[in-house]
């Protein structure tokens, strides 16, 4: 005789905790795998040097009459480097550049492109070769995108010689991105 009844597979408890699992890990797989395949794409000019003003407050002139804008001294690159490929999953590519504009210094990422990871960040070492230690290296912030052209701020402070490269770095699962050695100009 056969036993009537429905199957444990078939069980409505089962069905729905089948699905939160799936779906579960359906998330923690985006959220894991997604960042390879997404890029950003941002293209952030260099900040412009601050017109000087004359003694009388306005711009000067050859001619006598004051002109809308006279930009000082341009942009002066003090340092300047290349991303390091890490692996095939982890790497980068294009100038990075310590860039001093009108007294103002920013680390500059220009036309970049990097592989994206979950949680990735900015720093400046005192070592080399991708090599850091967050205790002794400047944090600079998130990573703004993964392809293009950035800025990142320098405190007036900073003293450059002591830094040795830029490290972008994933602290979800402390990964080394990419780093580019400085090397003076």
């Amino acid at each position: 005789m056969r036993a009537v009844g429905r199957s444990f597979s078939t069980h409505p408890a089962w069905i729905v905790g089948a699905l939160l699992t799936f779906s579960a890990l359906s998330a923690l797989v985006w959220y894991l795998g997604s960042p390879l395949f997404v890029r950003t794409y941002r293209n952030e000019a260099l900040p412009s040097p601050a017109p000087s003003l004359n003694a009388s407050g306005g711009f000067p002139s050859t001619t006598g009459v004051l002109h809308e804008a006279s930009p000082t001294a341009g942009p002066r690159v003090v340092r300047s480097g290349e991303l390091g490929y890490v692996d095939a999953i982890h790497n980068g590519k294009g100038p990075v550049r310590i860039v001093e504009v009108d007294g103002q210094r920013f680390v500059r990422f220009e036309d970049v492109m990097l592989t994206n990871a979950p949680d990735v960040h900015v720093y400046l070492s005192r070592e080399s070769g991708g090599k850091w230690d967050e205790a002794s290296s400047l944090y600079l912030g998130a990573l703004k995108t993964t392809n293009g052209s950035f800025n990142y701020d320098l405190p007036a402070t900073v003293d450059l010689a002591s830094y040795q490269s830029v490290v972008i770095w994933c602290r979800a699962f402390h990964v080394l991105i990419s780093w580019a050695d400085l090397h003076t100009v």
